[in-house]
């Protein structure tokens, strides 16, 4: 199995921290979140590593070359205009020959990565996007589900007035290559705002997992500095 890291991002709620770092190398206890990343993947079997790249790209080529050292092997994909987080994997439709799983790069976490493939593979599932409860869903992607999981209805930040749910996209996904046939190429087209509504508006099996594990966003601030809280006193390893 393959995975793909998004990478490209220019992590502007975090300047002037990521003025010259791209976020995922930003440091949490001494180390780049990428590390955490690429660990957690290796942990669960995945060794073969997408990695898109835009803002300051020479930063992590520099730091991860090709994966040896951190027995990964990772294919780097440059974008020169960024493509968006849907874009940026369509990009790399070549290199995707069977389900895999993508992850946003500014996501520390410990789910149980295993487990979450198994239940995509055993609903049979197009696409299934990890969720959590979030607080202020105005400011997510937030879904509802069916009695099997599928998800009915994904609406990307809706007004207030509007929320109708909780859970929210917390940024990991497992995906069939056929779902990349539904995103333009070489054109800016994202998850949550463009390609997720239209499978569900299509009737396709698009799942939801609530997850339970430690999921962190680090794009922010605050969520960077309880990121660093959290590793230094073991809550998240």
């Amino acid at each position: 199995m393959k995975a793909m890291v998004l990478a490209a991002g220019e992590g502007t709620r975090l300047r002037p921290l990521t003025l010259n770092c791209p976020k995922p190398m930003l440091p949490l206890a001494g180390r780049p979140l990428l590390e955490y990343t690429l660990e957690w993947l290796r942990r669960h079997g995945i060794v073969n590593v997408a990695i898109n790249l835009h803002h300051r790209p020479e930063a992590i080529i520099d730091h991860f070359g090709d994966g040896k050292a951190f027995d990964v092997r990772i294919t780097y994909s440059l974008e020169e205009t960024i493509l968006g987080t849907a874009g940026g994997v369509r990009k790399l439709q070549s290199y995707f020959d069977g389900t895999f799983v993508v992850v946003y790069g500014d996501v520390l976490t410990n789910l149980d990565l295993t487990a979450l493939v198994g239940f995509h593979r055993h609903k049979e599932a197009l696409a299934t996007m990890t969720l959590y409860q979030v607080d202020n869903p105005w400011e997510c992607g937030i879904v509802e589900l069916d009695g099997e999981g599928r998800i009915s209805r994904f609406v990307e930040k809706p007004p207030r007035e509007r929320v109708f749910s909780r859970l929210a996209n917390a940024g990991v996904y497992v995906l069939e290559p056929m779902a990349l046939d539904f995103i333009p190429a070489d054109s800016l087209y994202d998850f949550g705002r463009d390609l997720f509504p239209d499978l569900v508006v299509k009737g396709l099996p698009v799942y939801g997992y609530p997850i339970a594990e430690y999921l962190i966003d680090v794009g922010t601030p605050a969520k960077y500095r309880q990121a660093e809280t959290d590793l230094l006193t073991g809550r998240v390893r």
